[in-house]
């Protein structure tokens, strides 16, 4: 008996040996056959490492089944030094796994995910697990080129401390998948990742997350978003578009993000203790609610300026009877216990029009602060809103409540809490968000072992390279500098350039003490390439020595795709002697490529046989456009035989933000009668979502054409004079504003500076008290 006992000890404790060596078992690869070979003989409880170093075009395919007790895992050998390049990805099939430390950068899938929860059709993952890993600029050269980051399938995956940052094609960042019966309900957590700067991409398809499609909207998905840190994530209108059913988005923080989280469609959703932090940025949005039951409670929103769909609270109108990819009512909401201060629209009824007439129904605004004292008019309405019932909402003195009643004026002050956020100074305010505790910040969310550094590269950031007159010598100084680097010329004259410049990163050109003129002999003097963004300052850029060519320019973006927005800004200088052939531009840009600022001031453009700045490549229904903002302030443009701005955001889509134009104090004289501008205007915009012009003069010049279409464009032309030149011609069925025009004779001192005489009745027009036309310092 007791030599059974014994017998029987020895053989748990063999077996129990077996197990925990199972468990403890590790096998590191250094090859794509070698990882195969790995994953077919994986058992629960086994690990395989990738080795360090590069791993160039890995395709890797992760198909095992662990269990619950004994995950397998797929991690790496020193977390931030093995890299998946060139055309790698992942896909993942099974169970219970768990992927960890794989790095994805220099290079962008071939496929259509970088990492997928599924093989194919019939097999995905399931209560896996994607953790600690990065996917860092993994973007298709090809700007208008399709992909997904991250596809998530199956049912109880989670997606927790990742690092995503830079995409810039076409694309969601990450979607939760719900196009078959086996991935709805899927309970999929989404937590604690960092979601770094996503680029404006100028068309829809720019989202950073997106949880199913119209198509299966109706279906649950019951997917958990929280804790997480969305940065500077501008892609498109909506950061966050939830289409589906009974998802949950709580505690998450939005950083000066332009957008919106917007359920845009399916019922039940909860948005709760999510903080939107805007700065004043430009577009910077909060939620956006349609369909039926959603839940908006205890969030909280600073600093957000966007307008209409993109406001810091929108509240939609729907399409009766809708189909599923257009708006459904909304019905049943309840918006409470919600703070936004120094937000500047709170939309109602947003989209009203023919189609979109369904206003809201049995909907409660109740308990929440709105509070801007520097905005009388916070809340805009757009239909009937008697289907909401506002109770005990607390407004600043100044702000005009929408109705009597519901509403209470009441002076607050504010004081910080310990998590940073301003909050009422006074105890006793029962209203507003009460975000308690710590809350996501870039050191508490994605993997702690990458660095978040900032990859924007600022202008006048690097070494000044100084720069002597002769041939070439500026091709020679850029081609040699580095991102953020001054080129300053040392001389005012003697720069001649007989190669196109190739500009590849941030790089500012300006003179040493007096202006510098440079002269060249290609076809464009700077070609904008991707990556590329210039800056140029007090130079007088003379085209005398260009060739005769058709199409010649000063400056040029890439012909080819360009994935990364630049800047192009222009100050002080003087552009002559363009008009040797029948259509030299200053400004010529290509389709596929996106500014995110155009700024030119206190410049010059005289003698132009072209155009100024043409940024109408993009021509289709999408509503893609060449420029984000545009900004012409104290210019002179004088005989100028084609446009001076042609600006066209073409289509109808309604997912993003701009363009935005600022033309104000220029002089236009004798501009738009060239042979090739017959039937063509000094100024043309199409769709422009945001246009002032104003406190400018037109001369002896064609006028202004404008194409409004959907988006509730604010337009307004105001303080300016037409003198010997056309009216104003608008078409579409959007709203304008035109008013205080003269169309007086100016009376310049002269045509070199445009000064205006002591007896011109344009002097104090402006509507900053200041002369119409040029500001003159």
């Amino acid at each position: 008996m007791k030599r059974n006992i014994f017998y029987y000890i020895l053989i748990s404790v063999f077996l129990y040996s077996c197990t925990t060596a199972q468990k403890e078992k590790v096998n590191t690869v250094n090859s794509v056959e070698a990882f195969n070979e790995a994953v077919k003989i994986a058992q629960p409880g086994d690990s395989i490492i990738l080795a360090k170093g590069v791993w160039k075009d890995a395709e890797l395919l992760f198909e095992a089944k662990g269990t619950k007790e004994l995950p397998i895992t797929l991690t790496v050998e020193e977390k931030g030094k093995t890299t998946l390049e060139g055309a790698s990805n992942l896909r993942i099939s099974g169970e219970y796994l768990i992927i960890s430390g794989l790095v994805f950068k220099n290079g962008y899938t071939p496929t259509s995910e970088v990492i997928s929860f599924k093989k194919d059709k019939q097999n995905f993952a399931s209560h896996c697990r994607l953790t600690e890993c990065v996917i860092d600029n993994y973007s298709n050269p090809e700007r208008r080129e399709q992909d997904y980051w991250i596809g998530i399938y199956g049912k109880n995956n989670r997606i927790d401390h990742n690092h995503i940052e830079g995409k810039s094609n076409l694309g969601v960042t990450m979607a939760v998948r719900l196009n078959s019966k086996k991935f709805i309900k899927n309970h999929h957590k989404i937590d604690h990742n960092y979601f770094g700067p996503r680029q404006t991409l100028g068309s829809n398809g720019g989202e950073t997350l997106r949880i199913g499609t119209s198509h299966h909207s109706l279906s649950n998905s019951n997917t958990v978003v929280e804790y997480n840190y969305f940065d500077r994530c501008s892609g498109e209108l909506e950061i966050i578009s939830s289409k589906s059913c009974q998802n949950t988005f709580r505690n998450n923080v939005f950083y000066e993000c332009r957008g919106t989280l917007t359920m845009r469609h399916g019922n039940e959703t909860n948005v709760n203790n999510n903080v939107f932090i805007g700065n004043r940025v430009p577009s910077t949005g909060g939620i956006r609610v349609i369909n039926g039951k959603q839940t908006v409670e205890n969030n909280y929103a600073i600093g957000l300026t966007g307008y209409r769909f993109g406001g810091a609270l929108v509240v939609m109108n729907g399409v009766p009877n809708s189909p599923l990819n257009r708006y459904f009512q909304v019905e049943d909401a309840v918006i409470k216990n919600n703070t936004l201060i120094d937000c500047d629209y709170i939309q109602l009824c947003a989209g009203s029009d023919s189609e979109r007439s369904a206003t809201p129904v049995n909907s409660t605004m109740q308990n929440n602060i709105f509070y801007n004292e520097n905005n009388t008019d916070t809340f805009t309405v757009y239909d009937d809103i008697s289907g909401i019932r506002f109770e005990n909402n607390i407004i600043a003195p100044n702000t005009k409540p929408i109705i009597e009643e519901g509403f209470i004026s009441k002076k607050i002050s504010f004081k910080k809490s310990t998590n940073g956020l301003l909050v009422p100074d006074d105890t006793n305010i029962n209203a507003g968000a009460l975000i308690k505790g710590d809350i996501p910040t870039k050191e508490t969310t994605g993997a702690s072992w990458y660095p978040k550094t900032e990859k924007a590269i600022p202008f006048n950031s690097g070494k000044t390279i100084q720069v002597k007159p002769g041939i070439n010598t500026l091709f020679d100084a850029i081609k040699n500098s580095a991102a953020g680097d001054i080129i300053e010329l040392t001389s005012n004259s003697g720069y001649l350039v007989t190669k196109t410049i190739d500009i590849n990163h941030p790089i500012t050109v300006k003179p040493f003490l007096k202006k510098s003129t440079i002269t060249f002999e290609k076809k464009s003097l700077f070609d904008i390439q991707n990556g590329g963004s210039l800056e140029l300052k007090g130079l007088i850029f003379d085209g005398k020595d260009a060739p005769d060519y058709s199409g010649n320019a000063v400056i040029r973006t890439s012909k080819y795709s360009m994935n990364k927005n630049y800047k192009l800004l222009i100050d002080d200088c003087d552009f002559k002697n363009l008009n040797i052939n029948h259509s030299y531009d200053v400004i010529k840009v290509f389709k596929n490529t996106m500014a995110d600022m155009i700024r030119i001031e206190n410049s010059t453009f005289k003698n132009i046989s072209g155009n100024v700045i043409s940024l109408d490549k993009e021509i289709g229904e999408n509503g893609i456009f060449n420029a984000e903002f545009v900004i012409l302030k104290n210019n002179i443009f004088s005989n100028i035989e084609g446009a001076v701005l042609n600006l066209v955001r073409d289509g109808k889509d309604e997912s993003t933000f701009g363009p935005f134009l600022t033309f104000d104090h220029n002089v236009i004289d004798n501009v738009g009668h060239g042979k090739r501008n017959k039937n063509k205007k000094a100024i043309t915009l199409i769709g422009v979502q945001n246009a002032e012009i104003k406190n400018s003069i037109f001369n002896n010049s064609k006028g202004i054409q404008m194409h409004l279409v959907v988006g509730g464009p604010i337009v307004k032309i105001h303080h300016n004079n037409f003198f010997n030149s056309e009216k104003t011609v608008v078409t579409g069925d959007e709203k304008y504003d035109i008013n205080t025009i003269w169309t007086i004779d100016p009376q310049f001192e002269n045509s070199v500076a445009y000064q205006l005489s002591k007896n011109s009745k344009l002097q104090f027009k402006g509507d900053d008290g200041l002369h119409l036309g040029l500001i003159h310092k």
